[in-house]
């Protein structure tokens, strides 16, 4: 991999949260310009807490980077405000989703384009998104709270696209949803990767799903990252098989119940 082809560069960085707790412990991984990567594992493996490291959301949970570094395209950002980000193209697409319940799906996704002031393009982009969310035209009028938690993810990630983002993060897109949906939102992330070249970073406990449309993963564990590679390696991988996909028939919960294999432990690399 090119180092002109890395449009998000995290390097060995650790959070703590209120002080005194330590939830990443030196994670480190790359995002190639135009591609998926997933970051997988289990809940409390610190997926969540790298996408807002990268955002630069934890100061809301009391939570900061003291280690490492998070580089945009080869510039620093550990220290950005959110709204800067955003305005770089770096756009995160809560887990939960978090519209607005009291606002129509429309209101909804004109409030992503806050940072722009062309009325034309924000109209344009408007009509894109509705092209990518045909359900969300048919709903425009309705309020957040009276729509299906389908459509409320589409809502979300078509509220990151008013910003007209570069980088989209993603986080847990198939909480709470409906196998069908849950592969139709998929479906559509990688139409836009692939259509609009934008670039995505992902978290998520469906690993087969996720692995399915990533071209890249990174397994957690604890705050770490225990393993990673290409999306095809990874599917084939019988400690990935049976960990994670739910293949095998062992009685292993985690890769840190391996007293031997074959995999080495990157930190202890």
């Amino acid at each position: 991999m090119q180092s002109n082809d890395i449009v998000l560069n995290v390097n060995g960085i650790e959070v703590i949260y209120n002080h005194v707790i330590l939830v990443l412990k030196g994670v480190s991984l790359q995002v190639q310009e135009g591609k998926i990567a997933a970051i997988l594992g289990g809940n409390g493996a610190g997926k969540t807490t790298t996408l807002r490291a990268v955002s630069n959301l934890l100061k809301a949970e009391r939570g900061e980077v003291t280690k490492g570094s998070i580089e945009l395209r080869g510039e620093r950002i550990e220290n950005q405000t959110p709204a800067d980000l955003v305005k770089k193209g770096v756009v995160q697409v809560m887990e939960g989703r978090h519209c607005f319940a009291h606002l129509t799906i429309e209101e909804n996704l004109l409030t992503g384009s806050y940072t722009r002031t062309d009325k034309g393009e924000i109209e344009a982009n408007l009509e894109k998104v509705y092209n990518y969310f045909p359900r969300l035209k048919d709903r425009r009028t309705s309020q957040a709270a009276y729509t299906s938690g389908g459509e409320q993810q589409m809502c979300a990630i078509g509220r990151a696209l008013m910003a007209n983002p570069s980088v989209i993060l993603l986080d847990e897109p198939s909480m709470g949803l409906a196998p069908q949906i849950v592969e139709e939102v998929f479906e559509i992330v990688k139409d836009l990767n692939q259509r609009e070249k934008v670039t995505v970073l992902l978290a998520e406990q469906n690993t087969n799903m996720a692995l399915k449309y990533a071209d890249y993963g990174y397994i957690m564990e604890s705050g770490r990252v225990v393993m990673d590679g290409a999306a095809a390696e990874l599917r084939s991988n019988e400690d990935v098989k049976e960990f994670y996909l739910g293949v095998g028939g062992g009685e292993r919960k985690s890769f840190r119940d391996v007293k031997s294999y074959k995999r080495r432990k990157r930190w202890l690399a």
